[in-house]
């Protein structure tokens, strides 16, 4: 069964770090297009960053200078390395990737949330 599985989530202070993870579950899939969205229990899932497999990357204006989304070489990996944490980017995070295996398009794929808190 095709999945992502995330990781890295947690309890940070104010000014803090935190790496998330997100991998296919089989290493025959490669990441041709990688994402991470955040959601705040109210609010409309919203756009992180994304990531081509030419490594061509996207932020939202919040994140800009404090977040970094990138792939492993073997492309089957997304992570999102975060950095400057401020309480307003408390949410749980979904990474969401189009996967291939090889040539082939496999499909659009959603993880299952991670939280991150940010305290104050």
């Amino acid at each position: 069964q095709v999945q992502l599985v995330e990781s890295g989530g947690g309890l940070v202070q104010a000014g803090g770090s935190l790496r998330l993870s997100c991998a296919a579950s089989l290493s025959i899939f490669s990441i041709h297009y990688g994402a991470w969205y955040r959601q705040v229990p109210g609010n409309q899932r919203e756009l992180v960053a994304s990531i081509t497999s030419g490594g061509t990357t996207n932020y939202a204006d919040s994140v800009k200078a404090r977040f970094t989304i990138s792939t492993d070489n073997a492309l089957n990996t997304v992570y999102l390395q975060m950095s400057s944490l401020k309480p307003e980017d408390t949410a749980v995070y979904y990474c969401n990737a189009a996967l291939s295996s090889g040539s082939t398009y496999v499909g659009n794929y959603w993880g299952q949330g991670t939280q991150v808190t940010v305290s104050s």
